[in-house]
């Protein structure tokens, strides 16, 4: 069971803040292969939605208000430990963060940029795609949106 905390940036302790870039680093860089700037200067923007197992952060998204990113709302760096993905952990972190979308901004209509692999997994969620795919990162991507 995952514990699940929403923070500002300004919130953020030091020691969650070098863990949510650890583990973005971790599977986004690392595991995936992919060089590319993570630390892109929208974290100050966003609210973060961490994921806890027995006090370590697992689980984790970056969750915009409308035009602050994209038009609409929108929940990125969607990311779960490997070992824990087994769990379905990933449910339960989009699950949080599309009611902290509702509960801080009123919207229930969301955004994200998701990697082609997993269009099943937000597509279960509610997502669907829009447009055509696209490299990110060299990595295929699609637009899918939840109203």
């Amino acid at each position: 069971m995952l514990s699940i905390t929403t923070k500002l940036f300004t919130e953020l302790t030091t020691q969650e803040l070098y863990d949510l870039l650890q583990l973005r680093s971790e599977v986004f860089v690392v595991e995936q292969d992919c060089v590319y700037q993570d630390i892109d200067g929208k974290d100050q923007k966003a609210l973060h939605v961490l994921g806890f197992k027995n006090e370590k952060l697992v689980a984790y998204t970056r969750i915009f208000k409308p035009n602050d990113y994209f038009e609409i709302s929108s929940i990125g760096r969607v990311v779960v430990q490997e070992k824990e993905r087994k769990h379905k952990y990933g449910y339960d972190i989009m699950k949080a963060s599309i009611a902290v979308i509702k509960n801080y901004f009123d919207e229930t209509k969301i955004k994200v940029s998701a990697q082609v692999y997993l269009k099943r997994f937000y597509n279960n969620l509610g997502f669907f795609e829009v447009g055509e795919e696209y490299l990110e990162d060299g990595i295929p991507h699609i637009v899918m949106i939840k109203n």
